[in-house]
């Protein structure tokens, strides 16, 4: 039977993928790149331009804002309620948390006009970008405008497994086929590692970060890749003990989760959102508690910072299509 996360993947994909035709929408433009048919991209910058017809834009009286899919919705919603009375005092609107159970569906819900700010995942990124008219703009980053995150690969603390090529022959938990850090980035760069996922090991998709890691405490599986940040954060709730683990090899610095908002809002609406983003203050706030090493939201752009994520996806031969992203 399939469970019910993947049952609303799969559901929210099919919605994606019946409106992604939509050529009544479809522009006529020079430079569309990988955007989907009914995006522009005239400056060149990789992301949708605003519609040119301004009857076109969008000016909500309540704003949608929506987090990336986590296991426990209800908690997020009241780390990010802190944040939400910023947004609406700086925007002047009220703001709906909304709590999505799939990348899939948070992309639909973008592409269809029902989400207007949202964060999404560091591979998902992409498929937003392309299917949804998403425009990054923000990240959580340090006090001297640091951000991002490593891929570290963990074993247990015993474990034979010493380097990356000892992984051979093993069973190894890999999160989701379009997690960057979970699937995409270890296909990309173990090879030249010494090791060739589903050649020389065994993938088995556990689901997220969370589950990799403590099926590796379990000892479900052999080690598994997973994201910094995640196992970070699970370590300060106690979820599983440093001490049982280890860390066999580890990444350069990867983006973490963008903010966005919808590529169709109003200039002056924009501009509001951003205002609100860069200027919270994270200090004595519950989202400072769970985000830990981060005290703002700094500026980024699709165009620079996710240029390391797009060639890690080209190298595994990601396209942005409701296919691809129902795959996760």
């Amino acid at each position: 039977m399939l469970d019910p996360n993947r049952r609303t993947s799969v559901a929210a994909a099919a919605i994606l993928a019946a409106v992604l035709p939509a050529s009544v929408f479809a522009q006529d433009c020079a430079n569309q790149g990988d955007l989907d048919a009914m995006y522009c991209d005239a400056d060149g910058d990789l992301v949708a331009d605003a519609p040119a017809d301004e009857s076109l834009l969008q000016d909500p009286g309540t704003l949608v804002f929506a987090y990336t899919p986590v296991e426990d919705p209800a908690i997020y919603e009241d780390i990010w309620e802190p944040f939400i009375a910023h947004l609406e005092e700086v925007t002047g609107r009220d703001v709906q948390f909304f709590a999505v159970q799939s990348n899939s569906a948070e992309v639909e819900a973008m592409r269809s006009g029902r989400l207007h700010i949202a964060g999404f995942s560091t591979g998902p990124t992409p498929y937003a970008v392309n299917l949804a008219g998403a425009v990054p703009f923000a990240i959580m980053g340090s006090e001297d405008g640091r951000f991002g995150y490593t891929l570290q690969v963990y074993t247990q603390a015993d474990s034979e497994i010493q380097e990356m090529a000892d992984l051979a022959g093993m069973r190894v938990a890999h999160t989701s086929p379009t997690s960057n850090s979970g699937n995409l980035a270890p296909r990309a760069l173990f090879p030249d590692l010494g090791v060739t996922p589903d050649e020389d090991y065994e993938v088995i998709y556990s689901g997220s970060h969370d589950q990799s890691m403590l099926g590796v405490v379990a000892g479900d599986y052999d080690a598994a890749p997973v994201a910094s940040e995640v196992v970070e954060r699970m370590a300060e709730r106690d979820l599983y003990d440093p001490e049982d683990v280890r860390i066999v090899w580890e990444s350069d610095r990867f983006p973490t989760t963008s903010y966005t908002y919808a590529h169709d809002l109003t200039p002056e609406l924009k501009a509001l959102i951003e205002e609100a983003f860069f200027s919270f203050d994270f200090t004595g706030t519950a989202l400072g508690e769970e985000f830990t090493g981060v005290s703002q939201f700094v500026p980024i752009t699709y165009q620079d910072d996710w240029k390391v994520i797009r060639q890690i996806q080209e190298a595994n031969g990601v396209e942005y299509t409701p296919e691809g992203l129902a795959a996760e």
